[in-house]
């Protein structure tokens, strides 16, 4: 948990707001195939896009590789993982290409259609609780599960990566079935937690009928940065989580340890991710009576600077021998796991009580590697039987996504290498 190349951001002061936009056309805008072409044709595309009016940041939605990943890091999150109900490829293929010309549109600031200027007698093609707001740094990065790829689906049985295993049953592990796995997924984070929920929430909009929700999680809090100039954010345990995460201006760590490359074994993979989504539940109420020093073991850091057994600075170099042989920072270091490195970018999580007066709550982990094998697989195996920190946590909830490369240009779409 605690043991990244940032996409500049943009502002238009003369650019259209989500609420003046509506009123091109009347009817607003329309999202699908023609959105794809004329009408997003018509608004630019991409990073040549305009954010809103007043605004904030927009993140350049196009690029060789996914906003999300490398991206500095938000406030906020709403993941969304999805079942393909669809049997039919052109029809899934047309539901990509339109939820890519939304996520065109939402991540610049605009709306997606209209949300109260249209037919009295059709529903808003835009819900509208986003009309008004600023782009909030908003990036959507989409993902392919293992089940996209079955037998007798699609016609993709022979695209699915040799690295997109399915996860082993870890000691420990406690899954939840109804929060784990998915054909599809969608990480929203943006520093406004209603962009972000609106942003999925469109995507269902549109999707009704061919995909439905299987699982999400909102997030705050982010427990890791790609940025090492930031301050580094604390979990729900009240530990600085992410002091030694890969940097998003690391071209070179990136190349190493995130992005898939072309000699890598699925070349419509290349430039693109895997990703390993888990729902960690912390048990609160335990930790909160464990004392200050059994809780600085049981990371291996001190919980006010942050710094590693021995040193005074968070960012020291740890010496590993000097923590405790089951600290959770000693076995999750490169070093304990030969080289292997992930980019971390997870949020804290509260999802009420569970019913008996305990507060259901924890980390939303979230992980890209170059391939899972080499990534999670072998530092979990390791902290799922030794790490002290596993008496004051669970793994509920599992998923792992192939996540393809970037939109390059207003004419591709999302999975157009894989299913081209």
């Amino acid at each position: 948990m605690t043991d990244q190349v940032s996409q500049e951001s943009s502002t238009g002061a003369g650019a259209p707001s989500r609420r003046s936009v509506l009123g091109w056309g009347g009817a607003g805008l329309a999202i699908g195939a023609a959105a794809a072409g004329g009408t997003v044709a018509a608004l630019g595309g991409g990073s040549d896009m305009a954010p809103a009016a007043s605004a904030g940041a927009a993140v350049p939605f196009h690029g060789e590789h996914q906003s999300g990943i490398a991206s500095a890091v938000q406030d906020r999150l709403h993941f969304a993982a999805f079942d393909v109900k669809t049997k039919n490829r052109d029809e899934l293929v047309r539901l990509l290409k339109e939820w890519t010309a939304a996520a065109r549109l939402m991540t610049a600031g605009l709306p997606v259609g209209d949300a109260y200027e249209g037919l009295p007698e059709a529903p808003p093609t835009d819900t509208g609780e986003a009309l008004g707001l600023k782009p909030s740094r908003l990036t959507l990065t989409i993902g392919f599960g293992p089940g996209l790829f079955a037998k007798d689906r699609f016609g993709l049985e022979g695209k699915r990566p040799e690295a997109l295993v399915d996860l082993e049953a870890f000691p420990g592990d406690n899954l939840d079935q109804a929060r784990s796995g998915g054909d599809l997924c969608v990480q929203a984070c943006a520093d406004d937690p209603q962009v972000a929920v609106h942003a999925i929430r469109q995507l269902a909009r549109i999707g009704f009928g061919k995909v439905a929700v299987r699982w999400s999680q909102l997030g705050f809090g982010k427990t890791s940065s790609t940025t090492p100039d930031a301050q580094t954010p604390r979990n729900m345990m009240g530990f600085k989580d992410g002091t030694r995460n890969v940097s998003g201006t690391d071209t070179a760590a990136l190349d190493k340890h995130v992005w898939v490359g072309a000699n890598d074994g699925s070349a419509w993979l290349t430039g693109g991710s895997y990703l390993v989504a888990r729902r960690i539940r912390m048990h609160i109420e335990t930790w909160d009576r464990t004392s200050l020093q059994e809780q600085e073991d049981v990371f291996g850091r001190d919980k006010g600077e942050g710094a590693p057994v021995g040193k005074s600075k968070e960012r020291d170099e740890p010496f590993l021998k000097a923590m405790k042989p089951q600290a959770h920072v000693r076995l999750a270091h490169p070093d304990s796991n030969d080289g292997a490195t992930i980019l971390r970018r997870g949020y804290s999580f509260t999802d009420g009580t569970d019913g008996l007066g305990r507060l259901d709550a924890g980390l939303f982990f979230l992980a890209y590697q170059r391939d899972v094998r080499k990534g999670f697989i072998p530092i979990q195996r390791q902290l799922a039987k030794n790490d002290a920190l596993n008496e004051y946590i669970q793994h509920v909830g599992s998923a792992v996504f192939a996540v393809p490369p970037g939109v390059r240009d207003k004419d591709d779409w999302w999975g157009r290498t894989l299913f081209a």
